[in-house]
């Protein structure tokens, strides 16, 4: 029987957790809690990893304003760089992973993936999607640049446009089926919209949740985890009186999005990925922390969407 297709997509904090610099040898001893999991259940689904670079394009950004000696690069550009960067960290971390629990022939690919945005999308004049590091409130008030306020702090924020279509879907449907693990659509892809039969990049980035919805659908995935650092998705988060749910009909969540109980810059993009997948005729989404991925699979963790 053909194994059934579980789409992972990492948060940022799979790589940078709070408090933590992000050197690189944090982001690697961060990967190891999910590889440590998706290798094991790679024996029992077909697996395709999405993942986010919200502090690593950001830290580039900063990189780019800080040096003229070289030409600046554009934002999709440094979207690409990540693509590779973590796409690496991720691969080596996971085969390290599969050797451990005596697995060393399962074939991994990351892959670099373009998905189209509308040119006319109205987040290219409203910038809300954070990247980079986390600033103080009076540090944010110096910045030549616009910010939001987050759970976390004040970050810089950019454009990020809703994702259309994932431009390599059919490539990317042909490695899962012929047995690769596959790593793709890092940092939501990189933007880019129709030129006539070719594309142009945009100076955007797609919220990676979105674009693995997307991506989803369009290779017809059995099973959607949202991992990231919390446990689920909560009422009156941060309060006292939050409540975790462990499961939400579309119509509540519906409810509970127009009553302001998620962020904009946090879970409010992760629900709307799990809605737009469920809605679509998707079978399973879960909302879970890291490091419960195998019990979210399993049905023991985190919020499951249900239809109805």
């Amino acid at each position: 029987m053909t194994k059934p297709i579980l789409l992972i997509a990492l948060g940022g904090n799979a790589l940078i957790q709070k408090g933590q610099v992000g050197t690189i040898e944090e982001q690697f001893a961060n990967l190891k809690v999910p590889m440590a999991q998706i290798a094991r259940l790679s024996k029992d689904y077909r697996i395709i990893v999405t993942h986010g670079n919200g502090p690593q394009v950001g830290n580039l950004l900063l990189q780019q304003e800080s040096c003229d000696a070289v030409p600046r690069l554009p934002l999709e550009i440094l979207v690409a760089q990540t693509q590779g960067q973590i796409g690496y960290m991720i691969e080596s971390t996971l085969d390290e992973a599969l050797m451990a629990i005596g697995v060393n022939n399962q074939p991994l690919v990351s892959l670099i993936s373009y998905v189209v945005v509308d040119k006319n999308d109205r987040a290219f004049r409203s910038p809300s999607k954070p990247v980079g590091p986390v600033f103080s409130e009076e540090k944010a008030a110096g910045l030549p640049y616009p910010t939001m306020k987050t759970a976390k702090g004040y970050r810089r924020v950019v454009a990020s446009p809703k994702p259309v279509t994932i431009v390599e879907k059919r490539e990317i449907k042909k490695l899962i089926d012929d047995g690769f693990i596959v790593i793709c659509c890092g940092g939501g892809g990189i933007p880019v919209v129709r030129a006539g039969r070719t594309f142009d990049g945009v100076d955007a980035v797609i919220d990676k949740d979105l674009a693995s919805a997307c991506l989803a659908e369009e290779v017809g995935v059995d099973i959607f985890v949202i991992a990231t650092d919390v446990d689920g998705v909560a009422l009156n988060f941060g309060q006292p009186d939050q409540r975790y749910l462990s499961a939400v009909s579309l119509e509540q969540a519906a409810r509970h999005i127009v009553e302001g109980h998620f962020s904009a810059g946090a879970m409010l993009p992760k629900v709307e990925a799990a809605m737009q997948f469920i809605g679509s005729g998707g079978k399973r989404t879960v909302i879970t922390r890291l490091d419960r991925i195998i019990e979210a699979v399993d049905g023991g963790a985190g919020t499951e969407f249900l239809a109805e």
